[in-house]
Formats: C-alpha cells, structure tokens, sequence
C-alpha cells in the first residue's frame, strides 16, 4: 500500500487536529482521542499525531495514483486550519 508521512514543526498540533476533525466530521469517518485523529477517506486513510513540538501526518492508500491527490487534500486543509501560521509541508514516500 502507497505510504506518505511528513513532520510539521509547530505548536498548534492538537489545535490542528481539532479543527481538521471538526470540519471533516459532516462527511468523513473520523475517529479522535486526546492527541490523535484517524480520518477514513474514501481513497486512503489519514493518521495525524499531535507531539510536543510537530504534528507527524500519516496517509495510505490503495492506488499509487490517489496518494498525491490525499496529499493535496490534507495539505490544503492543513494550510487554511492554520490560518496566518506558515506551515512547513514537505511528504516523504
């Protein structure tokens, strides 16, 4: 299964994760604790771990080809969650 991960530097993880719950709640399968959050898409699944200092995002997919498109979607979610804090996005595959 295509993997894709990528470590944030910043403090807001579990604000991150709080806000990325909520808004995908009305449509996705999501699944929250304290500090972790597992969103079922219907191409992949999304796994974000809120640490001290990072929030360490994780995808999977079935299809190589919906890997980059999972990125985008996450990424473009994160940015906008984040408001006027620049977040640091690079995927490791």
């Amino acid at each position: 299964m295509p993997l894709s991960r990528v470590e944030i530097v910043t403090p807001s993880a579990e604000r991150l994760i709080n806000r990325l719950c909520k808004h995908w709640a009305h449509k996705l399968d999501v699944e929250q604790s304290d500090q972790q959050a597992t969103i079922t898409f219907a191409t992949g699944t999304c796994v974000m771990v809120a640490e001290a200092d990072k929030l360490v995002v994780a995808l999977e997919t079935l299809e190589e080809e919906h890997l980059d498109e999972l990125e985008g979607v996450v990424e473009r979610h994160l940015v906008r969650m984040a408001g006027d804090e620049e977040l640091a996005i690079v995927w490791e595959n």
